[in-house]
């Protein structure tokens, strides 16, 4: 690879940090990924070893952040779970997936995602297939209720949930049951 393309075995030279050495290149990368979004501190340690910032200057510098609270793993587990219970209507186990591939300790998302309650997960899951269920209207009743329930599914809602739902939208929209159709749980 040429220089500065970025290739697997270029080594970083000094020439490629700022002032302040891999510290101070860190210090500057930081705040302008912080900048648009919050971030969690292993997206930016990613990150910073995506750029070629050594590990000991990385977790110095993040280290730095965490203890001014610039960089706070269960705020963003906190406000990622409201806005996507809210946003997109995704269940708890959807929510504690996303946060932990977004590198979130599994008991900080396990904190954050219990304040969606069962009611509240109930709720959304009712919204999704309200909203869903009227685009389904010419639909026979056992297909539109496998496709309801396969989207729920994708958004991380249990069978169980799903059907049941999933069921009592169809039945007060009125959509005639078919033989075909699951028995009750």
């Amino acid at each position: 690879p040429g220089a500065g393309a970025g290739g697997a075995g270029e080594v970083p030279g000094p020439a490629k940090y700022p002032p302040g050495g891999p510290e101070g290149g860190a210090r500057t990368l930081c705040p302008r990924a912080l900048t648009g979004a919050a971030r969690t501190r292993q997206q930016l340690a990613d990150m910073l070893a995506r750029k070629g910032v050594p590990d000991h200057a990385a977790e110095a510098v993040l280290d730095r952040f965490v203890e001014v609270g610039l960089v706070d793993d269960a705020a963003f587990a906190r406000a990622w779970v409201e806005s996507r219970q809210a946003g997109r209507g995704l269940a708890r186990r959807a929510l504690q997936s996303e946060l932990r591939s977004k590198g979130v300790d599994a008991e900080v998302a396990a904190q954050a995602v219990e304040a969606v309650d069962a009611d509240d997960e109930r709720a959304a899951a009712r919204r999704l297939v309200e909203r869903r269920a009227r685009s389904m209207q010419r639909l026979d009743r056992a297909t539109a209720t496998r496709r309801l329930v396969g989207m729920l599914a994708r958004k991380g809602y249990g069978g169980g949930l799903a059907a049941a739902v999933v069921r009592e939208v169809l039945d007060e929209a009125g959509a005639e049951p078919d033989e075909a159709e699951f028995e009750p749980l």
